[in-house]
């Protein structure tokens, strides 16, 4: 007999309450994270996302953040998703493989001092690792978000966060815990004059 629909969700709430909890270690390597995005925007550089799945729309929400703002006025910092031009997408997709669909536009579109983020909850996906080694050939700084036992992209991102789980729903919730966490430090750093903003003929 299945359990009762209440004890799932209170095992499913403490589960990620402890997952979370477990990520209280991390704090030292969360703050040299935020130092790797906070460096590349001060040097003028754009923040790119990548992932796929769910972890595309959680590119999209953080690069949102960043051009938008995060909780202040402050931000309106150069950041984008690779995850939503359906048609260079799709044109890539089609036209090479699938594996390339990344790495093209990091060919195409990041400049050394850039930094790419890129999230991967098995850290094993073979277009997030294609996109991470041309990113670094390029001379960007990388920052890997992934789980379980950090995969083949713990060791190859310049910095890399590994959420300690092994289920993805649980792995993808502090994803976007660590990614606000981020924009957080981006947005004090931001504040505090250390990264220059865009504020021109804006209110």
């Amino acid at each position: 007999m299945s359990r009762p629909p209440s004890s799932l969700v209170r095992q499913s709430i403490q589960e990620s309450l402890q997952v979370k909890a477990s990520m209280l270690e991390m704090a030292e390597q969360v703050s040299a994270a935020g130092d790797l995005l906070i460096e590349a925007l001060a040097r003028g550089g754009t923040v790119f996302f990548v992932g796929n799945g769910g972890s595309a729309a959680d590119c999209q929400h953080l690069a949102a953040e960043l051009v938008g703002r995060f909780e202040k006025r402050v931000n309106r910092l150069p950041a984008l998703a690779l995850t939503t031009d359906t048609s260079i997408l799709t044109a890539l997709a089609n036209d090479f493989r699938f594996d390339e669909v990344f790495s093209r536009q990091v060919q195409a579109l990041v400049r050394p001092g850039d930094a790419l983020v890129a999230l991967s909850t098995s850290g094993n996906s073979a277009s997030i690792l294609a996109a991470v080694r041309q990113a670094r050939g390029q001379g960007a700084l990388t920052l890997g978000l992934t789980g379980r036992d950090g995969g083949a992209m713990a060791g190859l991102c310049d910095c890399c966060l590994v959420v300690p789980s092994q289920r993805t729903c649980r792995i993808q919730e502090c994803h976007i815990t660590l990614g606000h966490i981020l924009c957080e430090l981006i947005e004090q750093a931001a504040e505090d004059g250390r990264i220059p903003t865009r504020k021109e003929d804006l209110p």
